[in-house]
This record gives structure tokens, sequence and C-alpha cells, in this order.
């Protein structure tokens, strides 16, 4: 799912191709991804683009009349910028929206169709689509606190909850905790104020160089190359790969569609966590610290081997 840095850089990719553009229409490819109906999305057509924002996870174009459309791209919508009028790309293609200097083409992978497209007026309306996280980059260590402990959980899901952190994921969360040096399932109750101050500042950090990183990627073009996976992060995607700062080979947990990779050195004491399907198969021979693991080569788990 593409995150703060990647939907920063979507939004000035878009705000210098679009704002004072007028929108001249908009063709959906999938009537699944409209999901709003009052004002009809007719409505958008030939109004200009008065700003282009972020709204936690959301992309808003702001048009004249005070409308809004507002995108959200989920797991794996993505955007591109193509020649005017260009054609909707096969089953991929939800929709598209016509500039005078060019059209932003919405597509989505997969079978399953996630990502969402709103036309709302007023910003009482737009207010009503935003979770409520704080922007962690403009939140004072003090805010950030306040955020984080508002509710007992761990810190991966503390940090990946939109009702409290606007904009971090499944990949740059586990970024930061490895950063932090903390485990993703310490609770948020039990942070004494260093460890606090440590997951601050690795947040700023992390979204601040990943932001710069694709930015620079992207140049003066259009970012074409969003995903959460990119062999420079430090522990996301990389199960089993040597961990950048003391080689111990990465480690996952995995329950459903998400994921959280850590390092056990840097970030639990030596200690692996549990995940629960491999533990049940395992069961006795379950590997509790870095030393079991590494001692039982037989679990193909080593820092040596790649996916």
């Amino acid at each position: 799912m593409p995150e703060l840095p990647d939907l920063e850089v979507y939004r000035e990719a878009i705000a210098a191709r679009t704002l004072g553009q007028p929108l001249e229409r908009v063709r959906l490819g999938s009537p699944f991804v409209l999901r709003s109906a009052e004002p009809p999305i007719a409505e958008a057509a030939g109004r200009r683009v008065v700003a282009v924002r972020r709204l936690g996870k959301r992309l808003v174009l702001g048009l004249e009349g005070d409308l809004f459309l507002c995108l959200h791209l989920m797991i794996a919508g993505r955007l591109h910028w193509r020649e005017r009028g260009a054609r909707l790309p096969g089953r991929a293609g939800l929709a598209a929206f016509d500039f005078p200097a060019g059209t932003l083409v919405l597509t989505e992978a997969g079978s399953k169709r996630r990502a969402a497209l709103h036309l709302v007026r007023g910003e009482a309306a737009l207010a009503a689509l935003d979770p409520g996280g704080l922007e962690p980059l403009a939140a004072d260590r003090a805010a950030f606190a306040a955020a984080l402990r508002r509710e007992n959980h761990t810190l991966k899901r503390a940090l990946t909850d939109p009702a409290l952190f606007a904009g971090i994921g499944n990949a740059y969360s586990d970024e930061i905790l490895h950063r932090a040096r903390l485990s993703p399932v310490k609770l948020t109750s039990r942070l004494d104020d260093e460890e606090l101050a440590r997951l601050h500042e690795a947040t700023r950090a992390v979204l601040v160089e990943w932001t710069e990183r694709l930015r620079a990627e992207a140049g003066e073009g259009f970012p074409e190359g969003v995903t959460a996976f990119r062999p420079e992060m430090a522990v996301h995607g990389r199960h089993r790969a040597p961990c950048p700062v003391c080689g111990t080979a990465v480690q996952r947990i995995v329950r459903a569609e998400n994921e959280v990779n850590y390092c056990p050195r840097c970030q639990t004491g030596g200690q692996i966590l549990s995940d629960r399907s491999l533990a049940r198969l395992l069961r006795q021979d379950w590997p509790r610290t870095v030393e079991e693991l590494e001692r039982n080569p037989a679990l193909g788990l080593r820092a040596a081997e790649r996916p």
C-alpha cells in the first residue's frame, strides 16, 4: 500500500501537472471504484484544480466550487501520467482523469477491487473521510506521545492505526521500529520516555529520508516505481536477509495479508517472536532465540539464505 513518502511524491507530481488546469472529464473503467453518488461525478467536469492535498493515505484534488475528488489507492492501486485521452489499460484500469496537459490514470493490480474514488462537496464532507490520525511529521514529541498512548496496543499496531497516525503502513512501520531498536510487539503502555523519544525521532527520520529518496528517484518524471518492497530497506520484505546493522537474519511474522519484519538482535534482545502457524507446525522445535535459530540449519532460516 502506498504510504506517506510515496503519497507525498505522488501529490507533488500531480500538483505540478494539474494545478490551475481544468479537469475535462472523468472516465470510469469500473463502476465499483466510485463510492459516492452525490454530487454526481459529472459535476467535476470543467472545474479547475485549485489544490492537491494528502489526507492520511488518501490523495485529494480540490476543484472549483468547493468540490473534492478523493482517491484511496488501498493495497494495489497505482497512479500513472499518460498522454491526453489515453485509453484505460484493460482490466487493471479503474479510472482516468483527463486534463489539457495529459491524463491521470488509476489502475489496480489483481482481481480484488479495493481502490476507491469519492466526489464530495465541502470541507465537512471531506473531513468525514479522514480517519483522524496525527500527521507524524507535524507532531512534536508531546503530541506524538499522546497519540501513541491513547490506546494500549503493540507498537506495530499503533503506528499503522490510521486513527492514531496518518500515512504509516506496513512497510514504513517496520523500518521505523528497526531504526528505533524497538520490538514490534512491545506494548505502548510499557514504553519509557527514552524509548518514546527514540521512536519519535526514528519516525521523523525514516519518513523524511524516504520521501527525499523517492523524490530524487522520480526527478522531473512521474513516480512509476511505487512499491512497498525496496532493496534499500533495512528489514521490510527482507526475510532471511542479513540485518544491515548486525548481520542477523531478518525474521517475520505473517498474519493474513500483513507481515511484521524485524531483526531479533537489534529489536527483541535476541528473542525470536512466535509466528503462530510455524510455531504450531514446529512445536518444541520452534527456535526461541537467535542462537537456537543459528544452531539449527534444518529450519532453513540462516542469514546466508535468501528468499
